[in-house]
């Protein structure tokens, strides 16, 4: 049986999405590996607070997700609506890992401002709106697209018919919310770098930079893809961006609990309000 140059396309597209969603399940497992020492010692040395039970759902979400990704891929599946069902599973917990893993920046930039509660209220507004916005735009956009499998047998995996344009507003949102937040971070760094020059602040205004410009750079990937490629390949590094910010953010919260330990223990005076992100006392 011939098939159209269309249909060997989409059953590429399907394929190269599967070896993706496998490679991301691998840098998981490789970076879970490599930190799994720091992280238990983490888990298990420090006080239960607020930001443990985040650090806690932004570590362990991507596993879902990276789960629901590999059903996905190598599980044939010729039932559409089904195929719907999980890609709509797949999206809202991506969007959800993505929330987690903004907020502990948020935190941050709040503690770099000294816990400035007049900041915090406007952050957290800014980010519940463009959360509902995001949510309420993704499923309105993915949810009546239709889902089409592969003609070709042997090809599993699924992906949408149609993609309105609609659904690069996520991305834009979370794109100009991550902008603000680097620009407040600039802000304080420069106006408290020489006040405040201890080797924790840098790191602190280190981290954030980095992240949000990773961030950046993969909402844009993530738009081009959109834009100017078809098939399987037009929301192919969704879930990358939102594995690889979740492994950015709770990797650098154990660098940061790690280099507080050793201010502690050295009896280091630091001038931020940690409380917020990492505990103060030394066993925290």
């Amino acid at each position: 049986m011939e098939y159209s140059s269309d249909d060997i396309a989409a059953a590429r597209s399907l394929q190269f999405s599967t070896y993706i969603h496998a490679s991301m399940a691998t840098i998981w497992i490789y970076d879970y590996a490599c930190s799994l020492h720091v992280e238990w010692t983490f888990l298990l040395r420090s006080h239960w607070s607020k930001v443990k039970g985040l650090y806690i759902v932004t570590r362990y979400l991507p596993f879902i997700l990276l789960t629901t990704n590999l059903y996905l891929s190598f599980t044939p599946n010729d039932n559409p609506d089904r195929c719907r069902v999980l890609d709509d599973i797949d999206s809202g917990i991506g969007i959800v890992s993505a929330i987690f893993s903004e907020f502990f920046f948020l935190l941050r930039t709040y503690a770099l401002w000294n816990n400035n509660r007049i900041l915090l209220i406007a952050m957290l507004s800014t980010f519940f709106t463009f959360v509902v916005a995001s949510i309420g735009v993704a499923f309105a956009a993915t949810g009546p697209a239709a889902r089409v499998t592969s003609a070709i047998p042997g090809i599993t995996g699924c992906y949408r018919s149609s993609t309105s344009v609609t659904v690069l507003v996520p991305i834009l949102l979370l794109s100009v919310f991550e902008l603000g937040l680097m620009t407040l971070t600039l802000i304080r760094a420069i106006q408290s770098w020489r006040i405040n020059p201890s080797r924790l602040y840098v790191v602190l205004v280190n981290h954030n930079i980095f992240y949000y410009a990773c961030g950046l750079l993969f909402s844009v990937t993530n738009i081009f893809t959109l834009l100017l490629l078809q098939y399987a390949y037009h929301t192919l590094f969704y879930d990358f961006q939102f594995v690889m910010l979740a492994i950015l953010a709770t990797r650098m919260h154990l660098h940061l609990w790690q280099m507080n330990q050793h201010a502690h223990r050295s009896g280091a005076f630091v001038r931020i309000p940690m409380s917020d992100i990492s505990s103060a006392n030394p066993t925290a």
